[in-house]
């Protein structure tokens, strides 16, 4: 048990903003917590399963986490869901309603936005929520912040009647400090009050209740007036003045020491009659917001004239001190103080690759030697990386389970001239249970000339290796169904014939496989068998060693991908024909090794055996 868990009130941990956020809502008496892994906000769910008095799950999606939520508060129990900025989007649906029909126990959504996509397909603004679903917004700038505001986001929700959404950034989810934590509030749950008017949303419902959501928007918007998270902080120097909120804020106080400030924590709505009495203050209004200019473009349309935002900043990446000491030292017309630079960080570039033994590597070996017979539609997780060197075997990658959607629509779009290719889709397991099923429903009822491959490696391997339906196991550990998924497939209408399972460390049956199914009409499935190197269900094997005197240089072996292979000396050749050959002579890291044996497979001269000797009897 962590010590985050094990402190007692008044105690000072160093923690960062997601074991911060899950130790606040323990606090506040929550009971209900659900959310689908997803970085930068995967820790808050793992954290807060180690405290007693709480029941936490990993749900299959984002949209299932936000409507156990929304269960548990229908029944007055405080609940809380977490999921990164694009898992938004898939519970957007059960949010647009909740919000309508407003909660009873209080209803906390965190939403881990990362600036800076470092491990997301885009760079969206969650804050743009508060607009679109009339719910009001919390931005805590540190870990510090995240802890005290996910319980004062219980209180507001419970007053006014909505969700709450605590809006978080990747630095804020990862960095540490050190905070000051107390005890929890213990809270029973009231029980569900059956009310049709208000939980059966039929339209007639609906509309019956839109004035009341009106009415708390506006009760919201005096509440941001006078909250004390949103707060003017004096300074010397009122040339220029600071409007701002979440780590941007630290960013300027950094930079900015001795500028006036006015720090929002409670963004949406957005206190726009604070924000004038502060502009009347400073020369020049900044402001300084990642990553879209949402409170600069309500202050525009409030009737301020006199402001700077976009202008001077990028509406991408992080703010930092790199970026803003040259924008806004600009404005009045001033060089950079002496000892103020702050050089951008662009460390040595490393190709990110997959782990050794990684079993996405044999169905991507597989593939690599089929790529001029297919198209492959790829999904979101580590076998993403099947797109780069030296596999080149992925050519599309969109969103979580459009690998099945998109492969049908490539089905039938290439008609009579683009039957020369067959379609693959490339689908992780807990994708394929979070949002992939219904692809394959689809490829199934209309026809679809697709095969999909199931990489089942037994984990949620991108974010950290958790549990999900297929795994076996809960969030905390406990045994559970595991769900099967040949019977799965075989459910959504696959022939059974045209289900295959398969070992990828077996190289040759891999590729024979694949090469068997694109060749028949019709939908297909393959699911792999072999669990994640770093889960617990994975068994290591002795390592293996390169035989020097049999190796032939031919490089084979280095197309398998695994990082444990490499290249110790080049040699030029002269064929026959007289053109030249680079000759690879390779070497492996038996530290690294796992002994998975695709290299052995892959290797012609058999100049890879077992690093040590097997003993005889």
């Amino acid at each position: 048990m962590s010590a985050a868990v094990q402190a007692q009130p008044n105690t000072r941990l160093l923690l960062s903003g997601n074991d911060a956020i899950a130790r606040g809502v323990w606090e506040a008496g929550a009971t209900i917590a659900a959310a689908y892994p997803g970085t930068p906000s995967t820790e808050i769910l793992e954290t807060l399963a180690l405290y007693p008095d709480l029941y936490a799950e990993w749900s299959v999606n984002e949209k299932v986490a936000l409507e156990v939520a929304i269960g548990g508060s229908m029944s007055g129990a405080r609940s809380f869901c977490a999921m990164k900025h694009v898992g938004l989007n898939v519970a957007s649906d059960a949010l647009m309603t909740i919000t309508v029909s407003g909660v009873v126990g209080g209803l906390v959504i965190a939403v881990a936005d990362d600036v800076g996509m470092s491990s997301s397909q885009n760079e969206q603004d969650s804050r743009y929520w508060g607009r679109f679903a009339h719910l009001p917004i919390l931005e805590p700038a540190d870990s510090q912040e995240a802890y005290e505001m996910v319980k004062q986001a219980f209180d507001l929700s419970e007053a006014c009647n909505t969700p709450v959404l605590l809006r978080l950034t990747t630095r804020v989810c990862h960095v540490k400090a050190v905070i000051g934590v107390g005890s929890r509030v213990a809270r029973q749950p009231t029980g569900f009050t059956p009310d049709p008017r208000r939980w059966v949303m039929a339209p007639a419902n609906a509309k019956g209740l839109l004035p009341a959501q009106i009415a708390r928007e506006d009760k919201l918007r005096a509440l941001a007036e006078t909250s004390d998270l949103n707060r003017i902080e004096d300074g010397q120097d009122h040339r220029i003045g600071f409007v701002t909120s979440g780590p941007a804020y630290l960013h300027v106080r950094e930079c900015f020491p001795n500028a006036p400030v006015l720090k929002l924590g409670f963004t949406y709505p957005l206190p726009v009659g604070l924000v004038n009495k502060f502009a009347a203050t400073v020369g020049h209004l900044v402001v300084v917001e990642e990553t879209e200019p949402l409170i600069e473009n309500e202050l525009r349309a409030a009737g301020m004239t006199k402001l700077h935002g976009k202008d001077l900043l990028p509406r991408l990446g992080e703010l930092t001190p790199a970026v803003l000491m040259p924008a806004v030292h600009g404005l009045v017309g001033e060089p950079l103080p002496a000892g103020a630079v702050y050089p951008s960080s662009n460390p040595f570039p490393r190709p990110p690759t997959m782990c050794p033994a990684c079993p996405h590597m044999g169905v991507y070996f597989s593939l690599s030697r089929l790529r001029k017979q297919v198209l492959i539609s790829g999904d979101i997780g580590c076998y993403t990386l099947g797109a780069g060197q030296p596999w080149n075997a992925l050519d599309t990658t969109i969103s979580m389970g459009a690998s099945m959607g998109i492969a049908l629509g490539m089905d039938k779009a290439r008609g009579e001239a683009g039957r020369d290719k067959a379609v693959v889709a490339v689908i992780g397991d807990s994708t394929f249970l979070h949002m992939g099923m219904q692809g394959l429903l689809d490829i199934v009822y209309n026809r679809g000339n697709v095969t999909a491959i199931i990489l089942d490696n037994r984990t949620t391997g991108m974010t950290g290796g958790q549990h999900h339906p297929g795994t076996g196991k809960r969030l905390t550990g406990e045994e559970a169904p595991r769900i099967d998924f040949a019977k799965l497939v075989e459910a959504l209408g696959v022939a059974p014939e045209r289900i295959r399972t398969v070992d990828s460390y077996l190289l040759p049956v891999v590729y024979k496989t694949i090469k068997e199914e694109i060749a028949v009409p019709g939908p297909s499935v393959i699911i792999t068998t072999r669990p994640c190197v770093l889960s617990e269900f994975f068994e290591r094997q002795p390592a293996y060693r390169v035989i020097d005197e049999s190796c032939t240089g031919c490089g084979n072996c280095l197309k398998v991908g695994c990082p444990a292979i490499s290249v110790k000396r080049t040699e030029a050749r002269t064929r026959s024909d007289g053109s030249t050959a680079e000759l690879k002579y390779v070497t492996i890291d038996g530290a690294m090794c796992t002994g998975c044996r695709m290299c052995v497979e892959s290797c012609g001269p058999k100049a890879i055996a077992p690093a040590q000797p097997v003993a005889t009897a």
